[in-house]
């Protein structure tokens, strides 16, 4: 192993010893060096997770928090240099942290708030006109072969639980008295400009939306939203991605010939 990779192995690993061969200009120990600079890089991961999940933070405390951040960071180092990138699969680790098992909710709540992370980073993309979608569906006369394209940074949740409320509750003081977590609810995540949203859906629209971000045309979308949903309402689905600029092209699907 070269003196790099010893190098990045121990600073993530707090057993592991000074890796053999580096020296301190100054004199100074070079294990008490390495010591201060491994502790200031995990700690910087650690507070990259807490500034990235806040309301998993406040879910469960900061001590709490700092502790299952360390472990998680210690068992699923930096893949890439970019930071906002880091922790990505936080929310699988806190779904079997055995110790969050009394938060059932912890987990979604986490998968949301990296839903909002990405959809901050996200590509831009230039949205239609509400006015010149509505005026399109109009004119339409095979409307079931309709794609959508969506934005780039719209993506949904399913949870078990109101994960919206509980993100919403967090948002607003004095809102924490009156949750209730305990009921199903689908999220809906965009950015418009550089605000991101968080809106609450059914499960019938996140099946319709997550058909549409997988090229399916609308007949067939409204099929899976009504698998999902028997009370799945289109109208209403597309109002909201309309009125929240989510549609960048809108595209017939292309008739095969015999």
């Amino acid at each position: 192993m070269s003196l790099q990779h010893a190098f990045a192995s121990a600073l993530l690993a707090p057993d592991q010893t000074c890796p053999e061969g580096l020296f301190s200009s100054n004199g100074a120990d070079p294990a008490s060096r390495f010591a201060v600079y491994r502790n200031n890089i995990h700690s910087s991961l650690i507070d990259a997770l807490a500034a990235a999940y806040p309301v998993t933070l406040q879910l469960v405390g900061d001590e709490f928090f700092r502790a299952m951040a360390s472990l998680f960071v210690q068992a699923f180092p930096p893949t890439g240099p970019v930071i906002s990138e880091y922790g990505g699969t936080f929310s699988d680790f806190i779904q079997g942290f055995e110790p969050a098992a009394s938060v059932p909710y912890l987990a979604d709540v986490a998968r949301l708030e990296r839903l909002r992370v990405r959809a901050y980073h996200a590509a831009d993309s230039q949205t239609l006109d509400q006015q010149a979608v509505l005026e399109t569906l109009q004119r339409q006369t095979e409307l079931g072969a309709l794609r959508l394209q969506l934005h780039p940074s719209l993506a949904t949740l399913n949870s078990a639980y109101a994960v919206v409320a509980v993100w919403a509750a967090h948002q607003t003081e004095g809102a924490i008295a009156t949750l209730n977590p305990w009921y199903a609810q689908g999220a809906l995540v965009l950015r418009q400009g550089l605000a991101v949203k968080v809106i609450a859906i059914d499960s019938g629209s996140v099946a319709f939306i997550n058909s549409l971000n997988h090229g399916a045309g609308l007949e067939m979308a409204v099929a899976h939203a009504l698998e999902a949903s028997a009370d799945f309402d289109l109208h209403q689905c597309l109002t909201l991605l309309i009125t929240h600029s989510a549609i960048t092209h809108l595209h017939q699907e292309q008739k095969v010939s015999p």
